[in-house]
C-alpha cells in the first residue's frame, strides 16, 4: 500500500518559546499564521539559599532540543513534512543571565533567573520620588536577591546624578536586570572569575545561550543577542544601539564576553546537528528571528503604530506600549525599552513598559486565603450572578502601590461595603480591580508619550474571562481586541524569523496579516459611568495609602 501523501502547507516557520517556568517548540503556517503543533517541557527552579533562584542552563537547552523532536514528531503523524520549516526564532525569558566556557560549551554556574511572572517587586529600585519601592516592570511571586548588596554599592557611585544609568539605559538601577547578576558572578564564583582571566568565558541571556548552542556551540556557535535582550542588560545604550563604554567600566563588565547585538529579524546562523537532537532534526535551517518575551508579544498582536499597545494579563500584567522611532522618558515610573528592530537596515521602535502587580493573583487570594472560591475559574461565574460590584471597590494594595503613585505605606482595602454586599460582589470589584489598575498604568502612558490609545490588545491566561475583559473596555472607554490564536509570543518570534532578509516566507504587511481574527469587547457604557466608576476607585485608592507608619505597626506592635 503506499504511503500517504504529505500534506502541502506552504512554508512553515518553528519558534522557540523559553520561559521561565517551561520550555515549548511551536510551529506555524506562515500564511495563515495557524498554530499546526507544539511540545511543552517544564523547566525547574532551584533555591539553593533564601532568596536565590536558579535554573540549570544544560537542562533549558535540553528542554529545547526534547520539544524541537517531540513536536517534529507529531508533525510526522500529522502527515506534514518537517522539511517545509523555513526558519527558526526565538523568544525567551528576558534578564536571566548566563556565562559559560565557549572552548567546553559548559555553563560556569548556574543561570541566575528573572521572575516568574509580571509586577512590581524590587526592593532596591530607586522610584521617581527617590523612596525605596519596587520598579515598574520587576515582579513579586519570587526574585533572585543575592545582588541587593551589589545595587546598593554601585549606587553610592552614580557619577553626577541618578539619571546615569536610566539616561542610557531606559532602566532604573535594580537588582532585576542583567548587569547586576553578571557584576555578582565576576565578583563570586571563581570559575568564572578564572574563564575571564583566560578569555575564555561568554555571557548571555538566554536567547544568547540558546542561540550559540543551536548553531554549533564549541564548534563555531554564533555568540549574538538581539537589541531587546541587549536593552534589558542595563549595559546597552538604547540611543546608539551598541554596549555603552561608560556603563561596561561602571559595572565592571568586560565587553569581550559580551554577545554581539544584532536586529531582532536576520539570520544569525544555521541549526547543526547535535547528538541531543534525533536524526539532526531542522539541521541547516537559519535561526532567523529574536526578541524578548515581552517585545514577541508586542509583534505578535502586530502592534506596529506609534500608541499601538498589548497588555498580557498573568499574576501581574505587562503593558507596552510603541512609541515608535523616539525613546520616550517616564515621569510615572514606567520603563523605557527596545520594542524591536526587523532588520539590519530597518529602523529600530521603542516602547513604554509597564506592570500592574497584582491581576491573576488577587484571584489566587480570594481562593487561597479568602476560601469564596474553589478555583480560579469560579470568579467568572460569581461575578456574573450579580453584574455589578454594588457599590464595593478592592484596592488589591498587599504590598504597597507601584506605578504612578509610588507609596511602599499603601495596604489593601476593600470599601464601600453594605449589610447587602456578598461573595459575588467581592468577586467582580476583583475583576475591576485588574481594569482599574491597567487604566492607571495606560493613562500614565498617555500622559509620558502623549498618543491617545484607539484600543487595547490582550493575552495571557485571563482573558479567557469574558467578563473580565468587558469590564476592561468599559473601564478603558476603548475597544478591548483579543486574537483567537492566544499563542502571541511565539507568534511573534516565528513572524521575525519568517521574515528576514534570506527567507523571507512572512509578510509583515498589515494587509497580509488579516487571517489572524480577533474577539473584540466594545464599551458597552457611556463615558459618564465609565469615569464615575474610575473617579470612585481612586477614591478608595487614596483610602489605602499610609496605612504603614512604622515598621512595628505591620507586625501588629502597637
Amino acid at each position: 500500500m503506499a504511503a500517504p501523501k504529505k500534506a502541502v502547507l506552504g512554508p512553515l516557520v518553528g519558534a522557540v518559546d523559553q520561559g521561565t517556568s517551561s520550555t515549548r517548540f511551536l510551529v506555524f503556517n506562515s500564511k495563515t499564521a495557524e498554530l499546526l503543533s507544539h511540545h511543552q517541557v517544564e523547566i525547574k527552579q532551584e533555591f539553593p539559599k533564601e532568596g536565590w533562584v536558579e535554573q540549570d542552563p544544560k537542562e533549558i537547552l535540553q528542554s529545547v532540543y526534547e520539544c524541537i523532536e517531540k513536536t517534529c514528531e507529531k508533525l510526522g503523524q500529522l502527515n506534514i513534512d518537517i522539511s517545509n520549516i523555513k526558519a527558526i526564532g526565538v523568544s525567551n525569558q528576558r534578564e536571566t543571565t548566563v556565562v559559560w566556557d565557549k572552548l567546553t560549551g559548559e555553563p560556569l554556574y548556574n543561570a541566575i533567573a528573572a521572575p516568574v511572572s509580571p509586577g512590581p517587586s524590587d526592593p532596591v529600585a530607586v522610584a521617581p520620588s527617590g523612596s525605596s519601592v519596587p520598579a515598574a516592570g520587576t515582579s513579586s511571586v519570587w526574585l533572585d536577591l543575592r545582588t541587593q548588596s551589589t545595587v546598593e554599592n554601585l549606587s553610592k557611585r552614580i557619577p553626577g546624578n541618578n539619571n546615569f544609568v536610566k539616561s542610557k539605559t531606559g532602566l532604573p538601577l535594580s537588582t532585576y536586570f542583567s548587569a547586576v547578576k553578571l557584576r555578582w558572578l565576576l565578583d563570586n564564583v571563581e570559575k568564572v572569575q578564572k574563564a575571564v582571566r583566560e578569555d575564555r568565558a561568554l555571557f548571555g541571556t538566554i536567547d544568547s545561550w540558546l542561540i550559540w548552542s543551536l548553531t554549533g556551540g564549541a564548534n563555531g556557535g554564533v555568540h549574538c543577542t538581539d537589541v531587546t535582550n541587549a536593552s534589558r542588560t542595563m549595559l546597552f545604550n538604547i540611543h546608539s544601539l551598541e554596549w555603552d563604554k561608560d556603563l561596561c567600566q561602571f559595572f565592571g563588565i568586560p565587553k569581550k564576553i559580551l554577545p554581539n547585538v544584532r536586529s531582532s529579524s536576520e539570520i544569525y546562523g544555521l541549526m547543526k546537528i547535535s547528538h541531543s537532537l534525533k536524526a539532526g532534526a531542522l539541521e541547516g535551517v537559519p535561526i532567523s528571528g529574536c526578541l524578548g518575551d515581552q517585545s514577541a508579544a508586542l509583534v505578535g498582536q502586530m502592534c506596529f503604530r506609534d500608541g499601538q499597545a498589548k497588555n498580557t494579563y498573568g499574576t501581574g500584567c505587562f503593558l507596552l506600549c510603541n512609541t515608535g522611532r523616539k525613546c520616550v522618558f517616564s515621569d510615572h515610573g514606567l520603563l523605557t525599552t527596545v520594542a524591536y528592530k526587523l532588520g539590519r537596515d530597518k529602523p529600530v521602535y521603542y516602547a513604554l513598559e509597564g506592570s500592574v502587580a497584582i491581576a491573576g493573583a488577587v484571584i489566587r487570594w480570594l481562593r487561597d486565603n479568602l476560601g469564596i472560591i474553589s478555583s480560579s475559574d469560579e470568579i467568572e461565574k460569581l461575578a456574573k450572578e450579580v453584574g455589578t460590584s454594588y457599590g464595593c471597590y478592592f484596592v488589591p494594595a498587599f504590598s504597597g502601590l507601584y506605578a504612578p503613585y509610588w507609596d511602599p505605606s499603601a495596604r489593601g482595602i476593600i470599601c464601600g461595603l453594605t449589610q447587602f454586599t456578598n461573595k459575588c460582589h467581592i468577586a467582580f470589584a476583583a475583576l475591576e480591580a485588574v481594569c482599574f489598575q491597567t487604566r492607571e498604568i495606560l493613562d500614565a502612558m498617555n500622559r509620558d508619550c502623549g498618543i491617545p490609545l484607539s484600543h487595547l490588545q490582550v493575552d495571557g491566561g485571563m482573558t479567557n474571562n469574558k467578563i473580565l475583559m468587558q469590564l476592561q473596555a468599559d473601564i478603558l472607554y476603548i475597544p478591548v481586541v483579543k486574537p483567537s490564536m492566544p499563542e502571541t509570543t511565539a507568534l511573534g518570534a516565528a513572524m521575525a524569523a519568517g521574515a528576514a532578509e534570506g527567507v523571507g516566507v512572512w509578510s509583515l504587511e498589515p494587509e497580509d496579516l488579516s487571517a489572524v481574527t480577533m474577539e473584540r469587547f466594545e464599551p458597552q457604557i457611556n463615558a459618564e459611568e465609565s469615569e464615575i466608576r474610575f473617579s470612585t476607585w481612586k477614591k478608595a485608592v487614596m483610602k489605602s495609602m499610609g496605612w504603614v507608619t512604622t515598621q512595628s505597626s505591620e507586625s501588629g506592635i502597637p
